[in-house]
């Protein structure tokens, strides 16, 4: 008998920090071997956009691997009016597209994405599971450039990321 290997591919989106994070450390084909396929709302691309001048600037529209997407109401992100509107466009796109997964970094985009009972996961999140796949060896030294990057983590979630990626 033959068995062929299903591959089962998930409907991934994507907010704007945890790229801008994954380009900053030069791994943002992380999300491609996860996940070979990752949406991002309009408005997630346009403030990728707006860092043209960045050194870590990727056009993200050459990538074939990232669906750039639009929200069906055009209104609904008024419906936020705390979030900036790519985290508002990633939560409604994700619940219109019936996301299996939003990676999202910020709190408070996170809780409202819990109440669209949303499934989440953030940057730190997408390198755990790529050290669980065997994508990467180490967490700590991602951790480290992530911090030399700006990206503010406490250390008590540096030691629990650690911890779970049993590095410490």
């Amino acid at each position: 008998m033959i068995f062929e290997k299903i591959t089962i591919m998930l409907k991934v989106v994507s907010n704007t920090t945890p790229i801008i994070s994954l380009l900053k450390i030069n791994r943002l084909e992380i999300l491609k071997e996860l996940y070979g396929q990752i949406y991002i709302p309009h408005a997630v691309f346009e403030e990728i956009e707006a860092g043209k001048l960045k050194s870590f600037y990727r056009d993200l529209s050459a990538l074939s691997w990232i669906q750039i997407m639009h929200v069906k109401n055009k209104h609904a992100p008024n419906f936020f009016p705390v979030l900036d509107a790519g985290e508002a466009e990633a939560i409604l796109l994700a619940a219109e597209m019936n996301a299996d997964l939003i990676i999202i970094d910020e709190r408070l985009g996170r809780l409202y994405a819990k109440y669209a009972n949303l499934k989440t996961t953030g940057t730190l999140g997408i390198l755990l599971k790529a050290k669980e796949k065997g994508l990467i060896g180490s967490i700590k030294p991602m951790i480290e450039k992530l911090q030399e990057n700006d990206f503010y983590m406490s250390k008590s979630l540096v030691r629990q990321i650690l911890k779970l990626a049993n590095e410490i």
